[in-house]
């Protein structure tokens, strides 16, 4: 998962609502939006590592997590950040006790960003340099950096997200299908950072402008899939867009 933007506790009703792209290389495993088997995880599933990127419980838990970009570390980690969002997901804990545990072993795990929360509290924490914190009332956009580090990637999504999508979200009676088109058209904008303004994460300059624009591709890797989703006090609406090369593919909802 690469990037994401979330509104917590902006909307009347809906304690979270967010659009994400989820990036990884196209050749690795992966199923789509579905209930666990023995599990209360609603999520679509890494067939490689086992974990997933984003999901949800039917009690409103939710949990996503983006990759920490740093192309100097070659270290190896014995565990799936993946796992992160399963273990979350089929624990009892508040989110911020999940988080501040995670903290004694979070160095098992390569580069993450991790939001986890249910309808009453939502957390941030990154093992590459954020302590847990418990979110307050807003709009938080991460990609591949800490959530403090305001990429030109992450302003671009923020201003799409704020300033197209939340208003439609406010309008009484908007149909669902218009809510989808905008949340796809935002997700699927290709407009990449120019050179000066590209961050520096130990990758060279020319795969830093490939990743820089919120939808991705190229020959193996790119966005696999978008998602948008919605808490509300009483139910959960998730619309997932599968992707890849062209933008084409199926979108289920539950």
């Amino acid at each position: 998962m690469c990037i994401v933007a979330l509104a917590w506790q902006v909307l009347e009703d809906v304690p979270l609502c967010l659009i994400s792209n989820r990036d990884e290389f196209y050749h690795r495993p992966a199923s789509q939006l579905h209930v666990w088997e023995n599990s209360p995880i609603i999520a679509g599933q890494d067939l490689q590592s086992g974990g997933t990127w984003m999901g949800v419980t039917a009690q409103g838990r939710w949990a996503i997590v983006t990759n920490f970009r740093e192309g100097q570390d070659k270290n190896s980690y014995p565990t799936s950040r993946g796992h992160l969002i399963q273990s979350f997901l089929e624990s009892e804990q508040t989110p911020i006790r999940f988080a501040q545990q995670l903290e004694e072993k979070q160095r098992d795990y390569a580069g993450f960003n991790l939001f986890l929360g249910d309808r009453e509290q939502a957390v941030y924490l990154s093992n590459r340099g954020e302590a847990p914190q418990v979110l307050a009332k807003g709009v938080f956009v991460v990609s591949n950096g800490l959530m403090s580090e305001d990429w030109e990637k992450t302003k671009h999504l923020r201003k799409r997200f704020t300033q197209e999508f939340l208003p439609m979200l406010q309008l009484p009676s908007i149909p669902e299908q218009d809510l989808e088109h905008t949340a796809w058209d935002i997700l699927e904008d290709e407009r990449k950072v120019i050179v000066d303004l590209l961050p520096e994460t130990g990758i060279n300059q020319e795969m830093e402008h490939l990743l820089s624009s919120t939808f991705i591709q190229s020959p193996v890797y790119g966005t696999r899939c978008s998602n948008f989703l919605r808490i509300s006090q009483s139910e959960i609406a998730w619309f997932e867009k599968t992707q890849q090369g062209e933008h084409a593919g199926e979108v289920i909802k539950i």
